[in-house]
C-alpha cells in the first residue's frame, strides 16, 4: 500500500458487541504497530477515584453512586441505567464529551509520534452520533449472539439474563454490519486463525 492510500485510512474505528473478540483484535493490531486508543479505558479512568467525571456523577445521581474509594459504583449504575434509559443518557452526557476530549488528545500525540495508523477501540461506535464522521474506516468484529453469551459467561460472573440485557442495549448485529467498511467474522476460530485474518486486514492499512 502506498503512503497516499495508507493516509486515507489513517483513523480507523474498531467496534463489536460484548464477547465478539474486539479487544483481542485490537491487541493484535497494536502488536503490528497501530496506535491503539481505547475509549473504554479512557471512560474507566474518568470514573476511577479522582476521575474527571466523578464530581458531575455525584451531583447528578447522588453520592450513593460513588463507592468508598471515590470511584463510580458500577454495579449500582448498571442497574439504574438498564432500568431507567434516561439515566443512561444522563451518564453518557457526562462521560462522552470527556472521552472525546481525551481520545483526541491521545490521537494527536500518536500522530505527532509518527504512528502509521490510529485504531480507535470504541464499543458504542455505531450508537454514537459523533464517532463515524471522525473516522476514515470502520472495522466490525462480528459473531452470533450465542457465541457472545458463551464467551462472556466463561470470563465473568454475569448471569445469562444480565448478558442478554447488555447485548440488547447495544446496536444490533445488523446495524453494526451495515456501518462497517470491513467485517471480521470471529466465530469458531482458533487464536492463530484469527491472527491470520487480522494480519491480512492489517496489510490493507499499510501495517
Amino acid at each position: 500500500m502506498n503512503n497516499a492510500l495508507a493516509r486515507t485510512f489513517f483513523r480507523v474505528g474498531l467496534t463489536g458487541g460484548i464477547g465478539s473478540g474486539k479487544s483481542t483484535v485490537a491487541r493484535m493490531l497494536s502488536d503490528r504497530g497501530a496506535a491503539l486508543i481505547d475509549a473504554d479505558h479512557v471512560a474507566r479512568e474518568l470514573t476511577a477515584p479522582g476521575g474527571l467525571a466523578m464530581a458531575a456523577i455525584a451531583r447528578v445521581f447522588g453520592p450513593e453512586f460513588v463507592d468508598a474509594n471515590g470511584a463510580l459504583d458500577r454495579s449500582r449504575m448498571r442497574e439504574r441505567a438498564f432500568s431507567q434509559p434516561d439515566a443512561r443518557k444522563q451518564l453518557e452526557a457526562i462521560i462522552h464529551p470527556l472521552v472525546a476530549q481525551e481520545t483526541e488528545a491521545q490521537a494527536h500525540a500518536a500522530a505527532e509520534a509518527g504512528a502509521p495508523l490510529l485504531v480507535f477501540d470504541i464499543p458504542l461506535l455505531v450508537e454514537s452520533g459523533q464517532w463515524p464522521r471522525k473516522l476514515d474506516a470502520v472495522i466490525v468484529v462480528d459473531c452470533p449472539e450465542e457465541t457472545q453469551i458463551a464467551r462472556v459467561t466463561q470470563r465473568s460472573a454475569l448471569e445469562r439474563n444480565a448478558i442478554e440485557a447488555i447485548i440488547a442495549s447495544q446496536a444490533s448485529r445488523q446495524r453494526r454490519r451495515a456501518a462497517a467498511d470491513i467485517v471480521l467474522y470471529n466465530d469458531k476460530l482458533t487464536l492463530d486463525a484469527l491472527k491470520a485474518q487480522v494480519g491480512a486486514m492489517a496489510q490493507r492499512f499499510g501495517l
